[in-house]
């Protein structure tokens, strides 16, 4: 099987025959072309965090005080960086982690639709978000034979939540994962300053539009009065969830149950205590809280209190360096976030593709040139604090 790493050779042999990368291999040029192709309410959607975004560039910047301890004298020629999770053999520990907006960033507005085919083109699995500008349904289909996990923004109604649930399951998605941070949105100047709230507006609305029950509460379909059917969507959009709401989450569904926004070792405890299969350790990437704590700051005592439950991780990773690092600390699988946003805004599926392979040849380089061939050769012990 080919190692990962092998994308450079790919893109060397190309450069003989005069062929350059379609799009940039390194985070800061994809950003920068992503910025210049998108229009400027949906960069600074995706751009922009929480307050003076301390936070969102503290997530960043964290991953720099760490570094990977280089080990020599290890015949790391084949690398393993296959993960179990929830009983599935997954050929990578990346995955996409979701975006409420990812139908925006492509050029065409399908988005997720994109997303879930570059899951199947890579073995990446995809969390769909709720906030979605085609039906889970279609998304699932999408993904052909990759793997998909549902996100849930619980909404105030239950009967909405079940009914988005089973759909999730029928669909053939393989876990619920429940954000829990996000029953309100944050102070975030940038969208504020454009007056911009793309839900408001309509979009990324087509899970409610096409549930039976959403519509069973609407006077007329949103075909026919959609400014009713988005008030009536904000009506109902966040739920405040507590300890006492999650026997009920748990009770919606047999699939594995992750609860994502857990940064403190007692609500990893207390969640797995009350039958979460997971924690999916994450800030939002800064754009929910302001609070001045680096995400990846968090996830060793998070990783300690879960024991030998799997912990997710996301927030400010751009590379596979900062993914390596993450694994490092004990998270199983790590998501990114706005590098596959910007693959897709300049070359739809083929974009995202791109982007998981640039960082999945460096993180297998790295695991190679430092003389850790598989993923259980990582651990606190191979980082040292810069």
């Amino acid at each position: 099987m080919p190692a990962f790493g092998d994308y450079q050779n790919e893109i060397y042999f190309n450069g003989l025959r005069g062929v350059r990368p379609k799009l940039p291999v390194d985070f800061k040029s994809l950003e920068a072309k992503a910025r210049a192709a998108l229009p400027q309410s949906v960069i600074s959607y995706v751009q922009g965090g929480c307050g003076d975004e301390h936070t969102q560039d503290l997530n960043v910047a964290a991953f720099q005080r760490w570094g990977l301890v280089p080990r020599m004298m290890v015949d790391a020629s084949q690398r393993d960086l296959s993960i179990d999770l929830f009983g599935v053999r997954l050929p990578t520990p990346l995955f996409m982690s979701p975006i409420g907006v990812i139908s925006l960033c492509a050029q065409d507005g399908q988005g997720d639709i994109a997303t879930a085919r570059a899951a199947g083109v890579t073995g990446v699995p995809m969390v769909a978000s709720t906030l979605s500008g085609a039906p889970l349904e279609h998304v699932a289909k999408a993904l052909g034979g990759g793997t998909g996990f549902f996100q849930l923004y619980t909404p105030k109604d239950p009967a909405l939540a079940e009914s988005l649930v089973r759909r999730a399951e029928a669909a053939g998605f393989k876990a619920i994962v429940v954000t829990l941070d996000t029953w309100l949105t944050g102070w975030r100047p940038r969208d504020l300053n454009d007056s911009n709230f793309p839900q408001l507006r309509g979009y990324a609305l087509a899970n409610y539009f096409s549930d039976p029950h959403f519509r069973a509460s609407l006077k007329m379909p949103p075909e026919e009065d959609p400014a009713a059917a988005i008030m009536q969507w904000a009506g109902i959009f966040g739920k405040t969830l507590t300890w006492a709401d999650l026997p009920w989450l748990r009770s919606l569904t047999k699939l594995p149950l992750i609860l994502k926004g857990i940064c403190h070792p007692d609500d990893a405890r207390r969640a797995l205590d009350g039958g979460a299969d997971a924690i999916y350790c994450s800030n939002h990437g800064g754009r929910q809280a302001n609070g001045g704590l680096a995400a990846i700051d968090m996830l060793p005592g998070v990783v300690k209190a879960a024991g030998d439950a799997p912990v997710l991780f996301d927030s400010g990773v751009r590379s596979g360096t900062d993914a390596i690092k993450a694994l490092a600390m004990g998270a199983r699988a790590v998501g990114i976030g706005r590098p596959y946003a910007y693959g897709l805004a300049l070359d739809g599926t083929d974009g995202i593709v791109h982007v998981l392979r640039c960082m999945l040849a460096e993180a297998d380089l790295l695991m190679a040139v430092d003389g850790y061939p598989k993923l259980a050769d990582l651990g606190p012990s191979a980082l040292m604090r810069a």
